[in-house]
């Protein structure tokens, strides 16, 4: 038994599977995220489409989906946060992080997606991507410190022009 792609402990024919093959609705935002990361482990594109918001679907570029569905090697999807979501509600936001690789680089996508649900479907809304903070391994150079190039200027009249 096939165990399902978006983390969960059922199989992909009891979770994800059903949803995308339009046999059941998600019942929750989360359930409707999970099964679109399925859908892409899956290639399942056009699921991918028909989850969209009616509203959201003229950004929709299928090809580059595809390329990307396919280019990539799926490890795992993890949910970070919910709000809302509900079976009885009709918006709700879910956060979460997506690990995969391309070209044998392993890459993350962390985004926090809207979700709204109209006559009793969910369809995703918009997703804003979250960017991977940068920490500095150094203090950062101040514009009146002496630059690090050792020339004796300070740093704004130096390698800061």
């Amino acid at each position: 038994m096939e165990t399902c792609p978006c983390g969960a402990t059922s199989t992909y024919n009891e979770c994800c599977r059903p949803i995308i093959n339009g046999e059941r609705t998600a019942e929750t935002a989360e359930q409707l995220m999970r099964s679109r990361y399925s859908a892409y482990v899956k290639k399942e594109i056009e699921y991918i489409f028909t989850s969209l918001h009616p509203d959201s679907r003229s950004d929709f570029d299928e090809k580059s989906s595809r390329a990307w569905a396919e280019s990539a090697e799926w490890h795992s999807f993890e949910v970070v946060n919910t709000v809302n979501g509900g079976p009885e509600d009709r918006e709700g936001l879910v956060e979460f992080v997506v690990s995969y690789s391309e070209g044998g680089i392993k890459k993350e996508h962390h985004e926090l997606s809207t979700f709204k649900k109209e006559t009793g479907i969910w369809y995703l809304l918009s997703g804003k991507v979250i960017p991977k903070q940068v920490v500095r391994s150094a203090p950062k150079i101040g514009r009146n410190d002496p630059c690090s190039c050792g020339s004796g200027k300070k740093f704004k009249k130096c390698c800061g022009e």
